[in-house]
């Protein structure tokens, strides 16, 4: 509803997204009409990954090529902090398609320019980066070099703390060609009787009794300066 061209579809945002349930999966493909890129991240944490981990996410493209997903998004680094090459190719592989994303990863790995050539050995379609830091502005100055340098060879996309007050100069600044973000918004829960001493989640814990949605109006605001 507002305007998107295309969906990154997660789970659990508190952990920065993970993949989403086949449920979620499933129905958005049936409710949505644009692009839909599913994440395909077993945990939060790290992106090195063990033997079974990999299992888990090697199975989860499956589902998502049955589901008919658009494309996926996911990242793996070795311990080195450098892009697994071997296991990326797999899922590559496996996938079959070269709609996949990679994710910010890269903006904990040692070296960005190192990974950047990396990934678009591997294929991938576009990068989605912060410049590797914590947030989009804070890494203005390297996404600036990276789209410079690189978004002739694959897309590199911002993301991170994107907002209606600061997409203009981000894309008068850096001039990619697509930006990511998550626009929510909180809303109150329905439930009317709360027991508020009871947390479902561990430390750093949110209210149980309000719920983020993506917010429809922000995503207009945002299209309209870009």
């Amino acid at each position: 509803k507002g305007k998107a061209d295309r969906i990154e579809l997660c789970g659990n945002m508190f952990e920065g997204g993970t993949t989403p349930s086949y449920g979620v999966l499933e129905l958005a493909r049936e409710k949505v009409s644009i692009p839909i890129y599913a994440m395909v991240r077993p945990r939060g944490g790290d992106f090195c990954y063990d033997d079974i981990e990999f299992e888990i996410m090697k199975r989860e493209i499956k589902l998502m090529k049955e589901l008919k997903i658009d494309g996926i998004v996911f990242g793996i680094l070795t311990k080195e902090g450098r892009i697994d090459k071997e296991r990326c190719s797999k899922l590559l592989d496996l996938w079959g398609s070269s709609k996949a994303t990679f994710h910010r990863a890269i903006d904990v790995s040692c070296n960005l320019n190192e990974a950047c050539e990396d990934i678009i050995s591997l294929g991938f379609e576009r990068i989605l980066t912060s410049g590797g830091e914590a947030n989009t502005m804070s890494g203005i100055v390297k996404l600036k070099e990276l789209v410079e340098k690189y978004n002739d060879k694959i897309i590199i996309m911002p993301g991170s703390g994107i907002n209606e007050r600061n997409i203009e100069y981000i894309k008068d600044t850096v001039k990619a060609d697509e930006y990511h973000m998550t626009a929510n918004k909180t809303i109150n829960s329905m439930m009317k009787y709360r027991n508020e001493n009871v947390f479902m989640g561990t430390a750093l814990r949110a209210s149980e009794f309000s719920i983020k949605y993506t917010d429809e109006e922000k995503i207009k605001n945002i299209k309209s300066k870009l």
